[in-house]
């Protein structure tokens, strides 16, 4: 795995053309950990619980179990290929508040692997074992 594509651990700032790709609840109430951060810090607005918005895209996590998670990565895994100009810094969506493991989400990211300017957690590389 190119260690370029291996999103930070933590996410205090952005450079330019740099987008925070958190877990939401699809009604974007954006009130704990990631979401909140991305509200706070890089654009995600209240009531939007998916897709771009200012330096962030949201990707709902907490209406099911993966199966429902998976259209959401992969409509963001199109916009990834659509926006080559920008780089995406997925964080462990789902693993924290939704309650998820690795194991469980990593494998729904599969396709990141050939889009180059998607970046996801070492976690997430581990499971999917690139």
């Amino acid at each position: 795995m190119n260690p370029t594509r291996i999103t930070p651990d933590r996410i205090r700032t952005l450079q330019a053309r740099e987008i925070f790709v958190f877990g939401s609840n699809i009604r974007g109430f954006h009130m704990g950990g990631a979401a909140c951060y991305a509200h706070e810090h890089f654009g995600a607005r209240w009531g939007q619980g998916i897709g771009l918005q200012g330096s962030s895209y949201a990707i709902p996590t907490m209406q099911g179990d993966e199966e429902t998670i998976r259209p959401f990565v992969e409509e963001f895994l199109r916009f990834a290929l659509q926006h080559p100009e920008l780089r995406f810094l997925v964080t462990e969506i789902g693993c924290g508040i939704a309650g998820f493991r690795p194991a469980q989400i990593a494998p729904l990211f599969a396709e990141a692997e050939r889009i180059p300017n998607v970046c996801l957690p070492q976690s997430f590389w581990n499971v999917l074992n690139l």
